[in-house]
């Protein structure tokens, strides 16, 4: 109770015990029930009632007593009963006895049969524990059989060489097969090895790969050599098309393998007939090479996710290879195999990247490719300058010419840029000039050297014919005169004109095949025509001219030849003309220089026959043996004069032959100089005294001089 409330009036003995009574009663009746927590109820008997601990014992004794005689009431109101449960039991107890031992029995049997049934039973589970394992087993087995089938089929892939259905198979055993199975050791054994598969079918694919660059190596001369081939079938074919076309009546006879064979007049042309030669089959690049180890390498690599390394180790090679095949012999200028054999090579590595090219997606690519064949293209037009300045053989550079026109349509059919290599044969033609301009100086030197500077005599009108066949010549005068005659020029005219003409023609087979109009065709050959006739025919002449063997005679002849060998010029512009179908009247057509030519040559044949006869002269002169102390003259002229006076004679005798202006100048010369030498013997330093008789005589000789 709180200390500051006031405290409640003390109550009577009876009032105390009640309030007392009631309040254990409460408290025995909560201990009573077991269910409820007995700490609130103890605690309340002891909260500020003094002696109430001993107060509570007291009424809990008496409490327990109360509860004994109700106890003991109740024994005795159940005594009789129990007692009599008692004896009823104890007559069932030998009934419980017997009952006891029939059960003992009873189970004894009971085990002894359930003993049979539980070992039956312990079969049948074993049974059935293995009848279960063996289903699993199966189940399982069902999964694993298909990888390790799928396995054995790799194995088989993989000894036949089929490398790119191996690695599908591959893929399949990882992605399908082996995640079902994880489980279990093989398989994660089978999952380690297939990366080492993988990288063994790495390896054998790039040694294949390896094998099939060192192959086409070796097979790029054939494959080149068969492309070129067709190449030229194809321009002989369109070049037979063109000439039927412009004749106008030719026509294909007969199909065969895909070529048709032309006729004119009845005539199967040379170059149809070589196309036809033998049933060979058109060879492709795929016929010579087996392109199966790039294309399965390709694709292993592709599934392998490392085309890209594939594709620059390709490259790379290639490009090696490349320069290898640009590579030229040292030796390679001195015959025309060894340019063919330089070109093949070349077409043959261009072949196969074309193949390449159009065969795979994206292995090379046309940049690829152009690229390597602008480096190629710099390196072959540095070689072929190169070799091509080393050969003098005309015919080897026209061989050469022809290789390299060949070798251009061959790779521009296959797409290639071939401009620069034509430009190259414009270098190559004026060094082919060069060859030329000196073999024909060869061949007029000897031309020069064999004739015999004499008019040609023709005996028969055969003869004569066979003449003017070879040259143009016409002279009215000389066709009306009876046979044996003699033409005015010497045997080497008509021969220098065949060689002119010779030239001309081998000068025109380097123009053909050019790709150039008929006007540039026309004006290269008359350039190179004026190189011919303005430098070399020119320079041959000069030295002919110069030759100390070369006396009047020849010198007159000489003269006369020129004169003919210009009137001919007109002759050869005709001539070109006729070749190149190109009119001379056409703007721009460059003229022949023959005629400024032969007129050098004959002004300085006519200037060596002054240099010459002055010459003559002095040697006359300085056989003069005047005796300037003479008593008086021999009456007659001095016998050196009459000599020279004779040699003037015939000499001018063969001047008959020249141009009047020509002879007159050159007797004029002669009589000047001869005039002057005798002025200058008279006023010789030397001479100290002339006698009368002295003069006499050499006025003697001067007036013969005169009379003749």
């Amino acid at each position: 109770m709180d200390s500051n409330k006031a405290r409640a009036p003390p109550l009577s003995p009876p009032e105390e015990d009640f309030r007392e009574e009631k309040i254990y009663g409460n408290v025995f009746a909560e201990l009573e029930l077991v269910e409820l927590p007995l700490g609130t109820t103890l605690r309340s008997v002891y909260d500020d009632q003094p002696n109430a601990h001993k107060r509570f014992m007291e009424k809990l004794d008496a409490r327990i007593r109360n509860h004994d005689r109700e106890i003991e009431k109740m024994c005795n109101f159940h005594h009789q009963g129990f007692v009599d449960a008692i004896t009823e039991l104890l007559k069932v107890r030998a009934d419980a006895e017997k009952l006891m031992g029939q059960v003992t029995d009873t189970n004894r049997r009971l085990q002894d049969a359930g003993r049979e049934v539980t070992a039956q039973t312990e079969e049948v589970i074993r049974c059935r524990i293995q009848q279960r394992n063996m289903a699993t087993t199966v189940e399982k087995l069902q999964l694993c059989i298909p990888v390790l089938e799928m396995y054995s089929k790799l194995k088989e892939q993989l000894e036949s060489k089929r490398y790119y259905a191996a690695l599908k198979t591959m893929e399949q055993l990882e992605n399908i097969y082996i995640p079902r199975v994880s489980q279990y050791r093989f398989c994660q054994i089978m999952a380690e090895t297939l990366p080492k598969l993988r990288e063994e079918i790495k390896e054998i694919s790039m040694s294949d790969l390896k094998d099939f660059l060192e192959s086409i190596r070796k097979h790029s001369d054939k494959i080149g050599e068969t492309a070129m081939r067709q190449a030229q079938q194809h321009r002989t074919f369109i070049s037979a098309v063109q000439k039927q076309a412009s004749l106008g009546c030719a026509k294909p006879l007969y199909s065969l393998n895909g070529r048709t064979t032309l006729q004119h007049n009845g005539l199967v042309g040379e170059d149809a007939a070589d196309e036809e030669e033998g049933d060979d089959e058109v060879l492709t690049a795929q016929d010579l090479v087996d392109f199966s180890p790039v294309y399965r390498c390709l694709h292993i690599y592709s599934v392998l996710g490392d085309r890209e390394t594939f594709e620059n180790y390709y490259r790379k090679q290639r490009k090696k290879q490349a320069r290898l095949v640009l590579q030229p012999q040292s030796n390679m200028h001195e015959t025309v195999e060894g340019y063919r054999k330089y070109f093949n090579q070349i077409v043959g590595f261009f072949v196969v990247e074309d193949h390449i090219l159009h065969a795979t997606q994206g292995l090379v690519t046309r940049a690829f490719t152009d690229e390597l064949w602008n480096m190629a293209l710099s390196k072959i037009i540095a070689v072929l300058r190169t070799h091509s300045s080393y050969c003098n053989d005309p015919d080897l550079v026209l061989e050469l010419k022809n290789l390299i026109v060949i070798f251009a349509d061959t790779l521009q059919g296959y797409g290639f840029s071939v401009n620069r290599l034509f430009d190259l044969l414009f270098e190559i033609r004026d060094q082919y000039n060069e060859t030329l301009l000196k073999k024909w100086a060869l061949v007029f030197r000897e031309i020069f050297e064999e004739d015999n500077y004499s008019p040609i005599p023709v005996e028969t009108e055969e003869e004569y014919k066979s003449v003017i066949s070879r040259f143009p010549f016409h002279d009215a005068e000389i066709e009306k005169q009876p046979f044996p005659k003699k033409l005015p020029m010497s045997q080497s005219v008509p021969q220098i004109y065949i060689q002119v003409k010779e030239f001309i023609y081998a000068s025109l087979k380097f123009s053909e095949s050019l790709h150039r109009s008929s006007t540039e065709i026309d004006d290269m050959l008359r350039k190179s025509t004026n190189l011919l006739l303005t430098r070399t025919l020119s320079g041959c002449l000069q030295n002919l001219i110069k030759k100390p063997h070369i006396g009047l005679t020849e010198l007159v002849q000489i003269i006369i030849n020129t004169t003919h060998l210009e009137q001919a010029c007109k002759y050869l512009e005709d001539f070109i003309t006729n070749i190149t179908n190109v009119s001379p009247e056409t703007v721009h057509t460059t003229r022949l220089y023959g005629l400024s030519t032969f007129k050098d040559a004959r002004h300085a044949a006519e200037g060596e026959i002054y240099t010459k006869l002055n010459q003559k002269i002095d040697e006359f002169i300085q056989l003069a043996d005047y005796e300037w102390n003479m008593g008086e003259s021999d009456g007659r002229a001095s016998g050196y004069l009459m000599d020279l006076i004779n040699f003037l004679r015939s000499t001018f005798q063969v001047f008959t032959h020249l141009p009047g202006k020509v002879a007159q100048t050159a007797c004029m010369s002669a009589c000047k100089h001869l005039a002057t030498s005798l002025m200058q013997m008279l006023l010789d330093t030397e001479l100290k005294q002339i006698s009368m008789g002295a003069i006499q005589q050499f006025n003697l000789d001067v007036i013969q001089c005169e009379r003749e």
